[in-house]
């Protein structure tokens, strides 16, 4: 796969474009301010006198009510959560976006679902930062960049591609590296990761091990450390050198316990259940539960996540985390 970098994108690309930012969340915050100081003409837009306006007055962004930053906008970055998505563009960007607009999109539901449904003037386009929106920004400060994923799903205009990648620079995605997909494989991956992976599948690991040990008649205390605290160490080591790093810095009596009993845990089986995770997202499954869910009022939904809250490994943890004086130390000007 090629990665392409700042010299592959020509120079220009979106110079004049004014740019409407449509959130001022974690990400939207981030992009504007990245845009901005890189040559750009940027616009929040957001709700007057709310979080997201004060937030990007104080960032020294120029702010206007969504419908009318919209107006006169050459790339719309619609950087709200998936499921506001479909009304934003109904209500605000449908009827105002000018003709040939380019409609920026972060992640991918909302087109591969069906929730929007763009004009077919519009370009339709994403670009994905490999990171949240403070390492985004961080990362720009320091001159260098976070890696991102571009894609163009509608070229209405011609120039899609070209404003895909000229946007992806402008936040500092094309010194990092940036990577062609599309966002059929952005939206479909992106879930399966958060699922499987990241978020459901660690979670439910680190907690089963917890609970394992704790119904087997060991310290809670000691229990979090070994299956939560220490977690951290490891990532560290993939997210630095992959599996090789974390090989090279842990004992032999611990890569000997990796290599026999890892398959055991995470097996065949195992595996099975993944692939049904990905034809859900696939078929389209999740996408509908997730928006049925929204619908009715997200019951099943804060229940379960209170249900995360209320386990035991979270007050053990609480009460552990209060004597790590590192977790509470103010953050550096390197580390803010």
């Amino acid at each position: 796969m090629q990665i392409y970098t700042n010299d592959d994108i020509r120079p220009g690309v979106i110079a004049g474009h004014r740019i409407a930012v449509i959130g001022y969340g974690s990400q939207g915050r981030a992009h504007a301010q990245n845009l901005k100081e890189s040559g750009h003409d940027v616009i929040a837009g957001v709700r007057h006198g709310g979080k997201g306006w004060k937030n990007a007055q104080a960032d020294g962004i120029a702010t206007a009510e969504p419908a009318e930053a919209v107006k006169g906008a050459d790339i719309i970055a619609i950087l709200t959560p998936d499921m506001a998505q479909a009304q934003i563009y109904t209500d605000i960007i449908e009827p105002n976006a000018k003709k040939g607009a380019a409609l920026l999109f972060a992640h991918g539901f909302s087109i591969l679902y069906g929730r929007v449904t763009p004009r077919k003037d519009m370009d339709v386009i994403l670009v994905a930062p490999k990171g949240p929106g403070d390492l985004v920004r961080r990362e720009y400060a320091r001159g260098r960049g976070v890696p991102a994923l571009f894609a163009v799903e509608q070229d209405a205009t011609g120039k899609a591609r070209d404003r895909a990648m000229g946007y992806a620079k402008g936040i500092g995605g094309a010194t990092g590296g940036l990577l062609e997909t599309s966002f059929k494989e952005e939206t479909e991956t992106d879930l399966f990761g958060e699922q499987a992976v990241l978020c459901g599948g660690a979670k439910e690991l680190v907690m089963g091990g917890f609970t394992t040990l704790v119904e087997a008649g060991y310290q809670p205390e000691i229990a979090y450390f070994e299956c939560m605290h220490e977690l951290k160490l490891i990532v560290d080591l993939f997210y630095e050198g992959g599996i090789t790093k974390m090989n090279e810095f842990i004992s032999e009596t611990a890569k000997w316990g990796s290599v026999v009993s890892g398959p055991r845990v995470i097996n065949s089986e195992t595996r099975a259940r993944m692939k049904e995770v990905l034809n859900e997202i696939q078929d389209g499954t999740f996408a509908r539960e997730w928006i049925a869910e929204n619908e009715a009022g997200k019951g099943a939904y804060d229940a379960l996540v209170k249900a995360d809250g209320e386990h035991l490994i979270e007050s053990v943890g609480a009460g552990l985390r209060e004597r790590m004086a590192w977790l509470h130390a103010p953050k550096t000007a390197e580390a803010a």
